[in-house]
């Protein structure tokens, strides 16, 4: 069993927000499986297969800062190690267009995954991280990360977001790995 989380905080208000390129992928992903979602683990869940392997979708609907709490009740629930999870969340620390997957990590001051850590218990669990660059010099992170993408920068969230699902198919796959060594580009 997988399973795959996507950061992000509920509602419309929210919805096209830097901070929630994680829904926006796991959304990518549901739709090009033909998944599902219902309401389940505090937020929406979509469930599938990859082959034999049984597969979980959550976006956690807690807001980001409380993430970790419907994490832990599905890992915890379906027995999910961290090595079969990956977590799907912004990254201020990477220029706009620029992806990085690891299979482990701190939370880089990232509260969502702060929260995952902290309810896990444990930092071994892969992350997908998407770029969404540093706030302007008159900007404060709160209002950077909860802003939405201008029209030049839609267009290159809308290219990473392919090579993304990409690499999030390629670790559903158990290559991991591979879809490191092609996508991490630039470092």
């Amino acid at each position: 069993m997988k399973a795959i989380v996507g950061l992000g905080n509920p509602g419309m208000k929210y919805s096209q927000t830097r901070h929630n390129v994680g829904f926006m992928l796991l959304d990518l992903l549901v739709k090009e499986q033909g998944y599902v979602y219902r309401n389940d683990f505090r937020g929406k869940l979509a469930e599938g297969r990859v082959g034999e392997e049984r597969i979980f979708l959550l976006k956690p609907y807690t807001y980001m800062n409380l993430s970790g709490l419907a994490v832990n009740e599905l890992a915890s629930y379906y027995k999910i190690p961290g090595s079969e999870l990956l977590v799907l969340a912004d990254d201020m620390d990477l220029p706009l267009g620029r992806i990085r997957l690891r299979p482990k990590g701190s939370s880089g001051g990232h509260n969502g995954l702060k929260s995952i850590i902290g309810e896990l218990g444990y930092q071994d669990f892969w992350r997908l991280k998407i770029g969404v660059g540093r706030p302007k010099e008159n900007q404060d992170v709160i209002n950077h990360v909860l802003t939405t993408f201008n029209k030049e920068e839609t267009k290159i969230i809308n290219e990473v977001m392919e090579r993304a699902l990409q690499a999030t198919l390629l670790w559903l796959e158990n290559r991991g790995q591979d879809a490191m060594s092609i996508y991490n580009s630039g470092e």
